[in-house]
């Protein structure tokens, strides 16, 4: 189980992203959302999971975060890596001149047995078949919908425990959206791995997602079963743009009204 606590993070030493930000995200297979609009701190709490703020003169300076008992938050990224805490980034950042394959197999660089290795490149290929018909071809002539399937595929390299998505939707398609969503989902059910899914499209996030969290300027303002926040008129408003009527309504969704119904 994942437990982020009351944890502010402060870039280059002054300017503070995250304020008093608390989460969690049972083991066992669990996804959960993590929504709000750009600039609301999500890829910056991602960051502070997998260790990957340092490299960015980052730091959490307040609170703690917790995997399975052990804290965190002041680990290195290979340290986090190696307890099964793997983020898959935003963009699609795959080695463009490595084929298929190879990138995959950079995913289990810290496994050594090589029937594991095996067993773990045909379980991924099992769910992505796609990438199993271009595994020699050149990683940067792939389409983005098969870039994001192979970004995904070697995180599970890694044998994760827990899976940071950060916008695996970007760019993509609303079928090719729906399959990866679709293979997720499966991926959380069959290996157990829970995930944290970083995600602005909130109806797709939360169909797939038990439990949300809604982040608006470096904090948690909203979170509850994903069923309830579906239902929740705030959501539905300025995330779904929808009128209490059903109806679209982006035109009258307004950035300063949600902040101060949530922060005022």
């Amino acid at each position: 189980m994942l437990e982020v606590n009351n944890i502010e993070v402060v870039y280059h030493g002054v300017i503070l992203v995250l304020k008093g930000l608390s989460l969690r995200v049972p083991g066992g297979g669990e996804i959960v959302a993590l929504l709000g609009t750009n600039g609301a701190g999500k890829t910056t709490t991602l960051k502070a999971i997998s260790g990957l703020l340092r490299s960015e003169n980052g730091k959490v300076t307040h609170g703690w975060i917790t995997f399975n008992g052990e804290k965190i938050h002041d680990k290195d990224p290979e340290e986090v890596a190696s307890r099964g805490i793997l983020q898959v980034m935003e963009g699609r950042r795959i080695f463009e001149h490595l084929t298929v394959k190879e990138n995959l197999l950079a995913g289990a660089h810290g496994c050594k047995n090589r029937a594991e290795i095996a067993l773990r490149l045909e379980t991924v290929l099992h769910y992505f078949p796609r990438l199993a018909e271009c595994l020699n071809r050149t990683s940067g002539y792939l389409s983005g919908g098969e870039q994001q399937m192979l970004v995904i595929g070697r995180a599970l390299m890694g044998n994760p425990k827990l899976l940071l998505l950060d916008e695996p939707s970007l760019g993509l398609s609303p079928i090719l959206v729906r399959e990866i969503f679709e293979i997720v989902q499966t991926i959380a059910r069959e290996q157990k791995a829970s995930i944290l899914l970083v995600e602005q499209n909130a109806a797709l996030a939360l169909d797939i997602a038990t439990y949300g969290y809604v982040m608006e300027d470096g904090r948690v303002v909203l979170d509850g079963p994903s069923e309830s926040l579906k239902e929740n008129p705030d959501i539905r408003e300025f995330y779904m743009g929808l009128s209490s009527l059903g109806k679209k309504s982006y035109r009258d969704v307004k950035h300063y009204k949600r902040r101060k119904r949530w922060l005022g």
